[in-house]
């Protein structure tokens, strides 16, 4: 083992969380425990797992931060992951992006669509659900009951500007908010309605059913048949809507379902949510076991994700096995619930049942995911030790980083520096550069001044004092790869010459695929099948498109420059603004300050400072932008 052990009696025995990190002051590991002095001992005190010893050999130094209980302690390890994404710890992730049903419950008009990716704010999202269409078949079914609109916010625009509402409203599926004039819609009475979708959708449809069923009874009875029909073909819907959403438990209860499977490398977990005894929702993850974890630990660890994540949690939770600390998690869960929760293993019935249900989902789950998979952990590690052997390395390049230029004439020069790490790449560590040194167009120039910057900052990083924070420029590669020939190659190899620094780098040239040494006079040429020259190829690919498309971004921000967006105090919003009073920035500059100050958003003085700055420019740039 790497680290130096601390002494003892320098831990405190009290509960909290601790790190690991490696010689760059990455952050490669983050646990938490009941007593901080018992659990880091265990490190030192016995055999070790595999991978925690693959990780104790990879790190320099623990540190520990002393929480005042043991949630306290759950939350801190949970905070201090999502920080650092250390690479030891368990990582989840979707086995693919569920559909949500959601209701924009934050604006004046609320909408239900169909979603997807991270939860937005003022939306409440129901499911996830396996397919689009299922949600689709229920919002179908939903808004013959609720008139809800499910329009985009352009198409309620233009129907509001045209002051006539869609066929939607005509036939009944809409309330026609665009139009209240016409339609008679109030925010409070369109409120209503998606009040009432929300709870039906949440699992309250007794009331809707009843309500139908006495108004189709009561519009009968008084001969009105067409209300009545129109009550009936409501209430069918929301029955169709319901058979959409099966029926699990009886009598009605909430609970999540977790299922699990398993192997020494990977795991699958499928949940169900059910409400009111309805399956509402489902949703999988994918799990690499790159930490040593049991059956029990890995269903705790799981159980953290996935409620620090969700904020519903409900009365009772069913697991294949018992959790680790489970009365810590059933504590931490009470306290987001604000009522007691359980957390059980069922052992007979229509509970045990249904979690076998969940767990053969887990399993062909995982089953899928491991026919996708079977070839790509083996074809990069192929590759990876392949691309060593090939470029003389002592070991596998875990981190690659490629460097481009892009330009068009001596204008918007600039560059890319794109990171893979294990063969995937790590766009977090992207990084996007302005050529500013550089005059005229000189693509050996602009790569030296690139790399320059990008290397000073790495050594910059790495004199710093260590103070927890991730810096990703203080991450040295395992190899650097810029995009071209010996021009290129003999700009990285100056710059990292004359910065001390000894990094392997090759040069790749795209007309033959011809990989440049700066030790060696001619280029080598990997076949043509080969995977380590797929990871170059990928990785440089990646590296010029990344370059290209923010040389685009450069170039279309130039050309649709105004001269408003050099006035401090004046944004996207102001500018928007100013133009939709006006027209056009001629007739702009013609008015004058008090006319300027009529405008929404813009004071007398600011209007002053818009009037100065228009009336300064020189007359050629003034008829250039009018």
């Amino acid at each position: 083992m790497s680290v130096v052990r601390p002494a003892p009696s320098s831990i405190p025995d009290a509960p909290g969380a601790y790190l690991f990190r490696d010689g760059d002051g990455r952050v490669i590991y983050a646990g938490k425990a009941r007593s901080l002095r018992k659990r880091l001992a265990s490190y030192w005190g016995k055999p070790l797992h595999p991978r925690t010893a693959a990780m104790t050999e990879a790190a320099e130094s623990v540190e520990w931060i002393v929480a005042s209980g043991e949630v306290d302690a759950l939350m801190l390890e949970y905070n201090l992951i999502q920080r650092h994404r250390p690479r030891f710890n368990i990582r989840y992730r979707d086995d693919k992006s569920y559909p949500y049903l959601a209701l924009t419950v934050g604006e004046k008009w609320p909408r239900a669509q169909v979603l997807r990716g991270a939860k937005r704010k003022g939306v409440r999202y129901f499911g996830p659900y396996g397919h689009a269409w299922a949600i689709r078949d229920t919002l179908d079914a939903l808004t013959r009951v609720f008139p809800v609109r499910t329009c985009s916010n352009a198409f309620f625009d233009q129907r509001s500007r045209a002051g006539r509402p869609c066929l939607y409203y005509d036939i009944g599926r809409c309330a026609g908010p665009c139009v209240p004039a016409t339609t008679g819609a109030t925010e409070e009475s369109y409120r209503v309605h998606v009040d009432a979708m929300a709870e039906f959708l949440a699992g309250t449809t007794r009331p809707v059913l009843r309500r139908l069923e006495t108004q189709m009874r009561a519009a009968s009875e008084h001969e009105e048949f067409e209300q009545a029909a129109r009550f009936r073909d409501q209430l069918f819907a929301a029955r169709r809507a319901l058979e959409k959403q099966e029926m699990v438990l009886s009598p009605p209860q909430d609970l999540d379902v977790v299922g699990l499977a398993e192997d020494e490398l990977e795991a699958a977990f499928q949940v169900f949510f059910v409400r009111r005894g309805r399956v509402l929702g489902r949703k999988g993850w994918v799990v690499d076991r790159v930490e040593e974890l049991d059956r029990s630990q890995l269903i705790a660890s799981f159980l953290e994700q996935l409620y620090m994540e969700r904020q519903e949690v409900p009365a009772r939770v069913l697991v294949a096995a018992a959790p680790a600390d489970g009365d810590l998690l059933e504590t931490w869960l009470a306290g987001r619930r604000g009522a007691p929760v359980r957390i059980a293993v069922p052992e007979r019935g229509a509970k045990r049942k249904l979690l076998e249900v969940v767990t053969r989902n887990a399993e062909e789950a995982f089953h899928r995911h491991k026919l996708r998979r079977a070839s790509d952990f083996g074809a990069r590690s192929r590759a990876l030790t392949e691309l060593a052997d090939q470029l003389g390395l002592e070991q596998a390049p875990l981190r690659i980083e490629a460097y481009d230029i892009s330009n068009l004439g001596p204008t918007d020069k600039v560059g890319s520096m794109v990171v893979f790490e294990d063969g995937l790449p790590k766009r977090q560590d992207y990084r996007k550069f302005t050529i500013k040194g550089v005059v005229g167009q000189d693509d050996f120039a602009s790569m030296d001044e690139m790399l320059r910057r990008r290397f000073t900052r790495l050594l910059d990083e790495q004199q710093r004092p260590k103070d927890g924070r991730a810096r990703r420029f203080s991450y040295p590669p395992a190899l650097v790869v810029v995009d071209g020939g010996r021009g290129q190659l003999a700009q990285a190899t100056r710059v990292l010459g004359e910065l001390g620094l000894s990094i392997p780098h090759i040069g790749l040239a795209k007309r033959l695929e011809e990989i440049y040494f700066p030790d060696r006079p001619d280029p080598l040429m990997i076949p043509r099948g080969s995977e380590a020259l797929f990871v170059l190829q990928h990785i440089r690919d990646e590296a010029h498109r990344t370059a290209v498309r923010f040389h685009r971004q450069t170039r279309e921000k130039r050309a649709f420059h105004s001269p408003l967006d050099d006035i401090a105090g004046i944004g996207p919003a102001r500018k928007k603004s100013l133009l939709k009073r006006f027209g056009s920035l001629a007739r702009l500059r013609e008015a004058d300050p008090e006319q300027i100050a009529g405008t929404p958003g813009i004071g007398p003085d600011l209007a002053a400072a818009i009037h100065e700055h228009l009336h300064a420019q020189p007359t050629s740039d003034r008829r250039a932008t009018a």
